[in-house]
């Protein structure tokens, strides 16, 4: 299996939802590419050689490299968005409803790590117009986890001073697992999604059983 269709942690069915599957495979062969070589370095060529493809047959399904890249990041965050509005919309207290959103998240970003990579850090290289589609989405994501810690302070559950500053620290947090993410190091994505919920609790103030009282 190709590093972009990790599923470990991830997506059962990894880019299901791209057909036909030419499309599919050329859209797997920018991942890893641009995962690799990053955007600006990877060429059509490149693409069309790792889907064992000629180069005039990328066209067929992408009119440009930029379209692959911005194919990629819309399907990558509307599963980010997905993810956390589950996690956001679920019947649990606060502090449930965040420790889900930042396991799950974070599971995503280590088993889908190639795939979050190129999601997360190529935003530069899109166009006016499909960057900001992309910093749309990107304000929703922001919005579902601030909803989370507003409900948390609100009930008294988180302690929470500057509550757009500490949802920027938490979703940082979890996207730099992309980074670092080894498949065949010590922790699996669920290991590290539950020591990030922890992590975050703690951040925003949750008093555990039998922890300190100030």
């Amino acid at each position: 299996m190709s590093t972009a269709e990790e599923t470990a942690g991830g997506d059962v069915e990894p880019w299901g939802e791209v057909t036909p599957d030419a499309a599919r495979r050329l859209l797997v062969a920018a991942v890893e590419a641009f995962a690799e070589r990053g955007y600006h370095a990877t060429t059509t060529r490149d693409i069309a050689g790792r889907a064992g493809m000629s180069p005039a047959a990328l066209y067929i399904h992408y009119k440009t490299k930029e379209e692959l890249l911005h194919r990629i990041s819309r399907i990558g965050h509307d599963k980010a968005l997905s993810i956390l509005r589950t996690a956001a919309g679920g019947e649990g207290s606060a502090t449930e409803r965040l420790a889900d959103a930042v396991s799950s998240f974070v599971r995503w970003h280590a088993g889908r790590r190639t795939t979050a990579r190129v999601v997360q850090y190529e935003l530069d290289a899109l166009g006016p117009d499909a960057r900001a589609e992309i910093l749309a989405l990107r304000r929703q994501v922001d919005a579902e986890v601030r909803g989370i810690i507003e409900d948390g302070v609100a009930t008294g559950e988180f302690d929470v001073a500057d509550v757009q500053g500490t949802t920027l620290a938490v979703l940082s947090l979890c996207i730099d697992v992309a980074r670092w993410f080894n498949i065949n190091g010590p922790r699996t994505p669920d290991e590290v999604g539950a020591l990030y919920a922890d992590l975050v609790l703690r951040m925003v103030g949750v008093k555990r059983p039998g922890s300190a009282q100030g």
